[in-house]
């Protein structure tokens, strides 16, 4: 029995999220046909982590177990060309049999891309979330800073999340001022609980536009209040960037 670890990029405008449902357009779904189509293998495609309706990914890892003898570089191809064009498998590894890619995992980056432009885009309305207002991005650069390290993040999940325990390490957090009047907001972290990063997001937005100070983040944090934090921003914006098993 062989693991396959696979490197995912996808759009998810029009996929109900990672998770297979029943009668809803899903990734993980997608996936899995396409691999029993090249295999004849019925598979169970694990992920490093769901990510929501309409939540893009530049790297996100899956693997299976399959019996195919199928050389390793030829299934993104195979798998590829039964695939929906908005699903591109990027790469395939052959891994040791204990690999697991949410057990495994690390680290994980996510990116939150917001256009500051007074009127948007019709081209990339569905990859990016569109905030008009004026933005103080040297405060939005000095608040994110309050989220590095180990903190229990309550205040910064949404309602109905699973996860035991609410403390994550974060390892980096920026914004980053880019061309053409994008602003990125890119966090790595040892795990993220459910809109962690879109109410992260959304906290620092609130900073931009002058409604919080960077100052009050760490009294935010603290309080473990979710009303005390930003909104969560659209899913549109938000990346998963990549993802590290070292």
């Amino acid at each position: 029995m062989r693991n396959i670890k696979l490197t995912i990029e996808y759009d998810g405008k029009d996929f109900n999220g990672w998770q297979k449902q029943p009668d809803k357009l899903n990734i993980q779904g997608n996936i899995e046909k396409a691999i029993e189509v090249v295999t004849g293998e019925k598979i169970d495609l694990i992920a490093s982590g769901r990510t929501d309706r309409g939540v893009h990914s530049l790297g996100q890892v899956a693997n299976f177990k399959t019996n195919s003898r199928l050389l390793i570089d030829k299934f993104p191809i195979a798998i590829n060309s039964n695939l929906k064009k908005s699903i591109r498998i990027l790469s395939a590894e052959e891994v040791d049999e204990k690999f697991h890619s949410r057990l495994t995992c690390k680290k994980k980056t996510y990116r939150y891309v917001i256009n500051n432009s007074k009127y948007g885009t019709a081209i990339y309305r569905n990859l990016e979330t569109h905030i008009p207002a004026f933005l103080d991005i040297k405060k939005m650069q000095e608040a994110i800073k309050y989220f590095e390290g180990e903190h229990d993040f309550k205040a910064f999940k949404a309602s109905g999340t699973s996860s035991k325990s609410s403390v994550r390490t974060i390892y980096q957090a920026e914004v980053k001022e880019m061309p053409n009047q994008r602003i990125w907001i890119e966090i790595t972290g040892n795990g993220f609980l459910y809109n962690m990063v879109r109410i992260i997001a959304g906290t620092i937005l609130e900073v931009g536009i002058g409604k919080i100070q960077p100052e009050e983040i760490p009294r935010i944090i603290k309080s473990k209040k979710r009303e005390n934090a930003g909104k969560t921003l659209p899913p549109q914006g938000l990346y998963l960037v990549k993802v590290e098993y070292e």
